[in-house]
């Protein structure tokens, strides 16, 4: 296989969490770009969508699912269905998430709640459920979307850095139990993503600033800067990479 043939993704079927819109979109089609077939999973997914039209233009099939990831029962469902009506997954892109801002001693039990039940209660049970599946094929990838806040606080946003710093050590720990059964865990930290999460942080003309004069690229990262990356941990070219959180952050963290 030449190293260009190690990043194809022909005839696997990858399950994409939150691919309506944003980062997961970008993942979803950076999949189907590389050959892969997508499940699609939104809280909000309807036939007909825009990713779903981007993929199938791909020449790849799209199956698509809505699902509310702060409800297990809901998620036990999904992860049926799939089995049922598509079969083998090949691949999880676990990035689904949100984010709800608020000083840390006003930062509600129910903000708190919602956040750890999407951003990692959620994760945990893909990730198990799909993933014991992988471990008895003895093949499979499982890519989380962690953030720079694995690494840092945060302001105001407590329950969403505690999530994400909790994705982090999770992907190590699956890692250390599956790479030696055929499963690659990692995981991407994109950095500051134009996408409708930080909507607020990019209509402030003064924190906006601030973190411009911070990242060292000079520019708010796209969708599309993160392809690369997840082609990478889903593809063969990556199958001796395990427990790594890929960082793609226009160089924030380095400052």
């Amino acid at each position: 296989m030449g190293v260009l043939d190690s990043f194809r993704l022909d005839g696997q079927v990858a399950v994409v969490t939150g691919c309506r819109r944003g980062i997961g979109r970008g993942m979803a089609l950076a999949l189907a770009e590389a050959g892969a077939d997508i499940v699609g999973v939104s809280a909000a997914l309807e036939p007909g969508s825009e990713v779903e039209g981007e993929v199938l233009a791909c020449g790849r099939r799209f199956w698509p699912y809505a699902c509310d990831f702060a409800d297990r029962q809901a998620l036990y469902r999904f992860v049926g269905r799939v089995e049922a009506e598509v079969g083998a997954v090949d691949i999880l892109l676990n990035n689904a998430g949100i984010i709800r801002r608020a000083p840390a001693a006003e930062h509600s039990d129910e903000f708190w709640d919602e956040v750890i039940r999407v951003n990692l209660d959620a994760q945990y049970l893909l990730a198990r459920e799909f993933g014991r599946r992988m471990v008895a094929r003895g093949r499979g990838k499982i890519v989380f979307t962690a953030s720079v806040l694995t690494f840092q606080g945060g302001i105001t946003v407590p329950g969403y850095a505690a999530a994400k710093g909790g994705i982090g050590t999770l992907t190590m720990a699956l890692a250390n139990e599956w790479a030696g059964k055929g499963v690659n865990v990692n995981a991407i930290a994109p950095g500051y993503i134009a996408t409708d999460n930080n909507q607020a942080l990019r209509d402030d003309p003064v924190r906006s600033g601030q973190l411009m004069t911070r990242i060292p690229a000079g520019r708010w990262g796209q969708p599309e800067d993160l392809k690369g990356a997840v082609v990478f941990l889903c593809s063969p070219a990556a199958a001796y990479v395990h427990g790594s959180i890929l960082v793609v952050d226009g160089g924030w963290l380095g400052r």
